[in-house]
């Protein structure tokens, strides 16, 4: 059956379900590394929480959630990328980049291409912040 995307202009279906249903949406109390990050000229706000483990000598994400106050491409985006990232080596997760975000949507409307790059740059702050405080103990 196929779903009927109407009200949401150029947004193709995948984006659609990630926004009406987002994956992973919450926060992490106790998480490794948090990112956020922003939009100015559209008033975009994500925050990305990741929780990090070792198992077999590997930093795995094992938990990745995130809130965002923002259009559908936004929350879209920010769904995807938790989808993405979740069972990753930290270095795997530092690989994903903005293209890979919008690509594994299915595409973004040109004028919406800025959320993939806030959806890669709030990952990877996670991350640095992770490896900050990891640093940091040593």
């Amino acid at each position: 059956m196929k779903k009927d995307n109407k009200g949401f202009g150029p947004y193709n279906q995948k984006v659609i379900d990630h926004f009406t249903n987002p994956h992973n949406y919450g926060v992490i109390e106790d998480a490794s590394g948090v990112g956020s990050v922003g939009n100015p000229v559209c008033g975009d706000m994500m925050k990305l929480y990741i929780k990090v483990e070792k198992k077999a000598g590997k930093e795995i994400i094992t938990d990745i959630k995130f809130k965002t106050f923002g259009c559908a491409a936004a929350i879209a985006t920010s769904s995807m990328i938790t989808d993405m990232a979740v069972g990753m080596t930290i270095e795997e997760a530092k690989k994903l980049t903005r293209k890979d975000v919008s690509s594994q949507l299915g595409g973004l409307p040109p004028v919406k291409e800025h959320c993939s790059n806030l959806a890669a740059d709030a990952l990877h702050k996670a991350i640095s912040e992770y490896e900050d405080k990891r640093n940091s103990k040593l």
